[in-house]
């Protein structure tokens, strides 16, 4: 039996990361691409540091002059992802930043293997396995951990950009620990921020002033109480922020960008990958159908877990855990959810609209535990499939 008592920590990054500035610079990419031509593949890399991003990777369109053109466009997008993150440092600013495009027509023989030919389904961009989860500890059936960690940064951003709290830098990291009564959260053990601002003269007790209110705004009242530790930019100043700081490359926060360490991660990270490529698009699907499982109220708890074949558009194996909360055998959850939705690259494409400019959204505060948006933004999160499964079992 799983422990009932405990507590448990996740960490979340801000936009602003370096990180994460890799991130949406990838995602921005693939959202050009995909807004050109749905079916267009993209595996685009991200690496930040002092005045400089380097990006490369494998692009493909099947109209040879627009890949051309579109590369001339790689710079364009950048800036602008900089600018709206927020960088003006000296060493790190939207307008100077020196940018090397590395872009490359994607390698054929990936593309035989995941093409669809005349005789054969399309197949995975690659092989892998892939987790998706789900708990009814929160309404958004996440971990509390990581959303309420997620919650304080885009509020933070949200006062950031709008000139409420212009102190306030584009990097920062949030973590919280929550203390598990009976398998649910009770309250926060503790809190810890580290923000980047710009005035050089604040302290770490100025810039709790700052942040608290708004970190208390986005937590359950009832979890903050007198045992609760603060801890706020605790190694004090923390003006150079981003790249200029510490350098950045794209898919080094997986664990930020799922289940806070809640929950098992694949092998593969997401930003960058046109959703042919199943490390993005079958972690959305686990995602979705885990949730669903657990909105239809068979299990409080649910893991799924997926893999694939390069070239091969079936599923290799599909594997449900509920962790010892399930209404409903695994097993019988597990065919249920092979029953409802067609899990090859393309039922998953299809079924989840996912060959839409619908990525770069998803590159800081989680993948997961969003409300899907009505141009198709987050179709995971739906629980569309409620029914259909409890029809199934």
């Amino acid at each position: 039996m799983s422990r009932q008592t405990y507590t448990f920590t996740s960490e979340s990054v801000s936009e602003g990361h370096p990180d994460k500035v890799c991130d949406r610079i990838s995602d921005a990419v693939l959202d050009a691409f995909i807004a050109e031509e749905p079916e267009a593949r993209v595996a685009c890399e991200t690496f930040a540091t002092t005045n400089r991003v380097v990006i490369g990777g494998e692009v493909g369109l099947s109209d040879k002059d627009k890949l051309h053109d579109y590369m001339g466009r790689i710079e364009d997008i950048t800036r602008a992802c900089i600018k709206d993150i927020g960088y003006e440092q000296d060493k790190f600013h939207h307008e100077t930043v020196e940018i090397t495009n590395l872009l490359h027509e994607q390698s054929a023989h990936i593309a035989q293997g995941v093409n669809a030919g005349a005789n054969k389904d399309e197949g995975a961009g690659d092989q892998g396995i892939m987790f998706g989860f789900a708990t009814n500890e929160t309404d958004a059936l996440m971990p509390a951990p990581i959303l309420y960690a997620h919650a304080i940064l885009r509020r933070l951003a949200e006062v950031r950009k709008n000139g409420t709290e212009a102190t306030l830098g584009p990097d920062a990291k949030s973590q919280l620990s929550l203390r598990y009564e009976n398998g649910k959260p009770v309250g926060i053990s503790s809190i810890v921020l580290s923000t980047q601002h710009l005035d050089a003269a604040m302290t770490s007790a100025d810039v709790r002033a700052v942040v608290e209110p708004y970190i208390r705004e986005v937590l359950p009242e009832e979890w903050i109480d007198a045992d609760t530790v603060w801890h706020v930019n605790p190694t004090g100043k923390f003006v150079i922020g981003g790249p200029d700081g510490d350098a950045g490359l794209t898919g080094r926060k997986i664990i930020v960008d799922t289940y806070g360490g809640a929950a098992p991660h694949g092998g593969g990270a997401f930003s960058g990958k046109d959703p042919t490529k199943v490390d993005r698009s079958a972690a959305y699907a686990a995602r979705y159908l885990a949730k669903n499982v657990v909105a239809a109220g068979m299990a409080d708890r649910c893991t799924v877990q997926l893999s694939y074949a390069i070239g091969v558009a079936e599923p290799q194996s599909v594997y449900v855990d509920t962790l010892g909360t399930g209404e409903v055998c695994d097993a019988e959850i597990e065919k249920a959810i092979r029953s409802v939705m067609d899990l090859t690259p393309r039922g998953i494409r299809t079924k989840l609209e996912l060959n839409k400019p619908i990525f770069q959204r998803t590159a800081a505060y989680g993948h997961f535990g969003r409300a899907p948006e009505a141009d198709g933004g987050f179709s995971w999160e739906k629980t569309d499939l409620v029914e259909a499964l409890k029809r199934a079992v």
